[in-house]
């Protein structure tokens, strides 16, 4: 259980919005499946298993009261890239739009697209920890891509111009005849 920790806490990062909250999902997680671990089938994928447990904990929250991210901790935005204050800034409101955007989505949409999109998983992989048929795990990643993008593009800074790659010169080949020499 130790070695998928982060990938759980990323997880519940991610559908959280809140490092602290993440965390605070990570550890009931933990603590619901310790409390129920005869409910896991030997055999079974005890991460699948986990990412239920976070996902159902976290529906149940969220049903009770919709949630609202907000950026309280500075350090979620550590993890921009940015060498000057100006990419920071710029990084910390995307960021910003970004968990807007993700709680305009329904929770089962910002579940997948934490799975898919943030940890990485398969679609297949989201389906088995979902128990959500692949073909609805699909439409609703693209229900879900389509939705940010709409939601995103006018808030997301524009991106500097980048140099077109130089492309090689053209090689032209000539085909000669050969033929016997008299």
């Amino acid at each position: 259980m130790v070695e998928f920790l982060p990938r759980l806490r990323r997880f519940a990062i991610a559908l959280t919005g809140d490092l602290d909250q993440g965390d605070d999902l990570v550890q009931e997680t933990c603590l619901r499946a310790l409390s129920r671990v005869e409910q896991w089938q030997p055999g079974s994928r005890l991460d699948s298993w986990m990412y239920r447990i976070a996902q159902n904990l976290w529906l149940d929250r969220t049903r009770a009261r919709r949630y609202r991210p907000e950026l309280s901790d500075p350090d979620i935005v550590e993890a921009v890239p940015g060498q000057d204050g100006r990419n920071v800034v710029e990084g910390r409101l995307t960021l910003e739009a970004v968990l807007e955007a993700m709680n305009d989505l329904t929770p089962e949409q910002q579940v997948l697209v934490a799975l898919v999109c943030i940890d990485g998983a398969s679609y297949k992989e989201a389906a088995e920890i979902t128990g959500t048929p692949i073909g609805t795990v699909m439409s609703r990643l693209a229900r879900a891509r389509r939705e940010l993008h709409e939601r995103l593009e006018p808030s997301i800074p524009p991106r500097r111009p980048q140099p077109a790659p130089e492309r090689p010169a053209e090689i032209r080949l000539t085909a000669t005849k050969v033929g016997p020499r008299l």
